[in-house]
């Protein structure tokens, strides 16, 4: 089979639309199938290209036997509503006029979670005549407001009727979450077009290990109790909040935040570190994905957080998955829904109400005081990553693709 896939991120980016569509396409290329990717340079969240790529209008290589195509594009910051919606069109535009010179796919796949990128892929299976598959990510603009970053008025609607509009055009859509499903169910989309791809882990890269002491040593961490919160650090992941937990636990010397990643948010969370004098947070910087099994080992919790919105109770930060891979126990501080349950069936950590800086910090102290707890709590994170592995999800998708090429 011939795949065409369209995302605006791709490695050797490293959050999580970039990782999952790299994880998932290289077991379609590693079957036998044939994978082209068209994308951008890479530059995501600072907007600044990585070293050793350039901003062409049209740029092809041989990734792990996948054909992946990058275009040109207006590159911002993953910050600012205007500026980075002007990256999103710029995309869609070069990545549906590129797209036609690429060999006729049997399917055609765009990922959210902005829209514009699924719109390039709808556009390019109509002129193919070809399924288009619809991965949704992000229950987008829900999301972008959610955040603040848009308010309910004209352009809200205007995106709203686009969301509505590929839900009716896609021929499969395929969902990240359970959840996401239901909505799209409660919205009139017929459920024989629905499937559920949960995020995953690849088990051969993240399991539990011991601490990389040449790590901890480099970061002036030997014998911390580290807390760690890796992966970008944006306006929807409410880290303020985390700051204010350091703050309440700063007398604990061997207790450290450690915020590692990019974002829109990392700057002021800088500067509210500094403020406060906290020598107990430290940042470090984005880094590549090879380095992360070695990062997350010297933690001894996983934080994960989100703002109190009720579109978060919607989903499953992909954090998770890498956490259970690892074998560390979670802090879970997001709205109810179904990442808390995920997190309760499988026993793999501890659900905090979001955005409350006291109950963060009690659950930690928690943990640091109770290494059964702690232990516990491992095991059973590292127990529930087999039935999230990378490759049962890629072949779940795959298998939605195939059946959509035998109608």
């Amino acid at each position: 089979m011939r795949i065409l896939f369209l995302t605006d991120n791709f490695p050797p980016e490293t959050n999580a639309p970039a990782t999952r569509t790299y994880e998932h396409v290289l077991r379609w290329v590693t079957a036998g199938h044939s994978v082209a990717v068209i994308t951008c340079a890479p530059n995501f969240p600072e907007g600044q290209l990585f070293s050793g790529y350039r901003n062409r209008w049209y740029e092809s290589d041989d990734v792990d036997g996948i054909q992946v195509v990058r275009v040109k594009t207006y590159i911002s910051a993953n910050e600012g509503f205007f500026r980075r919606t002007l990256d999103y069109l710029s995309f869609m535009f070069s990545s549906s006029f590129f797209g036609l010179f690429q060999s006729r796919p049997d399917v055609v796949i765009g990922t959210s979670p902005q829209f514009f990128t699924v719109c390039s892929a709808w556009l390019l299976s109509v002129i193919n005549r070809r399924p288009f598959i619809f991965e949704l990510r992000d229950l987008w603009p829900e999301s972008i407001k959610a955040v603040g970053a848009i308010k309910e008025g004209f352009l809200y609607r205007l995106l709203k009727r686009l969301e509505l509009f590929l839900y009716r055009r896609a021929d499969h859509i395929v969902c990240v979450t359970n959840t996401f499903k239901k909505q799209l169910e409660e919205q009139g989309v017929e459920s024989s077009k629905l499937s559920v791809v949960l995020n995953g882990v690849d088990t051969n890269v993240y399991y539990p290990m011991a601490k990389n002491s040449a790590l901890t040593q480099k970061l002036g961490l030997d014998d911390k109790f580290i807390v760690g919160f890796l992966g970008t650090l944006g306006m929807a992941h409410a880290l303020d909040s985390v700051i204010q937990a350091a703050e309440l636990l700063r007398d604990r010397e061997d207790i450290v935040f450690l915020l590692a990643g990019s974002g829109a948010s990392k700057d002021s969370l800088v500067k509210q570190a500094h403020e406060l004098g906290l020598d107990n947070v430290r940042f470090l910087e984005r880094q590549p994905k090879s380095a992360m099994p070695a990062l997350w080992s010297v933690c001894d919790v996983s934080l994960i957080t989100l703002k109190d919105q009720p579109l978060f109770s919607t989903v499953i930060p992909s954090k998770i998955f890498e956490s259970m891979g690892m074998g560390l126990p979670i802090v879970l501080s997001l709205p109810e829904g179904e990442a808390a349950q995920l997190i309760r069936d499988s026993g793999a950590g501890l659900v905090v109400q979001p955005e409350n800086p006291q109950i963060l910090a009690d659950a930690i102290l928690m943990l640091f005081e109770n290494e059964t707890l702690r232990i516990e709590l491992a095991n059973a994170s590292a127990k529930a990553a087999s039935s999230y592995s990378r490759q049962s999800q890629a072949d779940k998708m795959l298998a939605c693709l195939q059946g959509l090429k035998r109608k």
